[in-house]
């Protein structure tokens, strides 16, 4: 749903106010257990989570992810600091009094209900009159795209379809908050993509504030409007799939997200938010830097394996120069290991834009390029 406009949600006119947060989480603190056996889960955690956003919390298993997502939820309860839902402290509600629903990993439908009864059912806990619930019902049904299958029993349907009753059955009572856990990891690849897609089309339909929580790296930036990476308790970096990939600011984002090369540098000059920085190799490049720092001296740098081009030796001068110790074919792009002549392991993908071979062989000795202005200076 474009920003600044109002969305139509089963009827019911929904202003979207742009910039406005549904969801603002401050200082957050969980802990489990106490004395010397006491973990905090999360540690000082804040973030603001926007109107009508799919924002997604990424991370490993154990990162805190999931634990952040049931406090909003309201299945668990924060040790310090304040969940706000529209500007009011929800910390201290149990999970029937906030207008929050969740979607969880096993879906959680009664086999022995049809369609039409699962999707009805949180409304008839409400005692919302039969008229209201039947609306309701053909509206969500009509929305997840299963108006043939209403009458049909959860049990005889297929995974993803359970899927869809699920989120049919939690957006149905229209909650101003959507929590979802992990709830695509059961299917298999090829559903999985094409729930990935309904996903995003049903949150641009419905205007809900989507909060996503997964740890496969590919899901969020397909799906996310903004990403929170997560690690050990603590949200290391927050931004768009763009942000999150192409200028990660601390190394565990950078090499938890896809594939990456980390280059020992040496800051020469900077210059508004680029520096120019020298490679062991002796060439130097232009690199970005995360907003609010100052690099100086020795740094890393992270380049992106499609932001580098193998060349002949001897084409031109290179940024870089090293062996190609393996070529590994993957059908749209070749990925080319190189050992660098003075550093670790590289790795090129470049497109197979035409068909044949590379036109490189294992042991031949390359340049690398860098494309200009894809380098990333890392805070740590």
């Amino acid at each position: 749903m474009p920003r600044g406009k109002a969305a139509k949600l089963w009827g019911v006119c929904v202003p979207d106010l742009p910039g406005k947060n549904a969801i603002e989480v401050r200082g957050v603190r969980k802990v489990f257990g106490a004395g010397e056996a006491q973990i905090a889960a999360l540690d000082s955690v804040s973030v603001s989570i926007r109107e009508n956003e799919f924002f997604t919390l990424l991370g490993p298993s154990g990162c805190g992810k999931t634990t952040l997502l049931r406090l909003i939820a309201g299945f668990d309860f924060p040790s310090e600091g304040e969940i706000l839902l529209y500007g009011d402290d929800i910390a201290p509600l149990p999970p029937f009094k906030r207008p929050v629903n969740t979607v969880f990993q096993s879906y959680a439908l009664f086999p022995h209900m049809t369609v039409a009864e699962n999707i009805g059912f949180g409304l008839e806990m409400l005692g919302k009159p039969k008229a209201e619930i039947g609306a309701r019902v053909a509206a969500m049904l009509k929305l997840v795209k299963m108006e043939q299958l209403a009458k049909r029993r959860t049990s005889q349907i297929s995974g993803g379809q359970q899927q869809r009753v699920a989120l049919a059955r939690a957006l149905a009572p229209q909650p101003k908050v959507l929590l979802l856990d992990e709830p695509l990891s059961a299917l298999d690849y090829k559903l999985r993509k094409e729930m990935q897609i309904e996903l995003k089309r049903l949150q641009n339909e419905t205007g809900i504030t989507f909060i996503f929580v997964t740890h496969d790296q590919e899901e969020a930036l397909a799906m996310s409007d903004r990403i929170a990476v997560m690690s050990s308790g603590k949200i290391l970096q927050v931004g768009s799939p763009w942000d999150i990939y192409d200028r990660p600011a601390v190394r565990f984002v950078a090499d938890f997200i896809g594939e990456t090369n980390f280059l020992d540098a040496e800051v020469v000059s900077v210059s508004g938010d680029r520096a120019t920085v020298k490679l062991s190799s002796g060439s130097a490049i232009k690199a970005t830097f995360p907003a609010g720092t100052m690099p100086a001296g020795k740094v890393t740098i992270v380049v992106r394996p499609e932001h580098a081009e193998v060349m002949p030796a001897g084409a031109r001068a290179p940024v870089l120069g090293g062996i190609i110790e393996n070529i590994v074919y993957l059908g749209t792009d070749t990925h080319f290991h190189v050992k660098l002549a003075d550093g670790p392991p590289f790795i090129v993908r470049q497109q197979n834009s035409k068909s044949g071979p590379c036109g490189f062989d294992k042991g031949e000795n390359v340049g690398i390029e860098i494309s200009s202005d894809v380098a990333q200076i890392l805070k740590d």
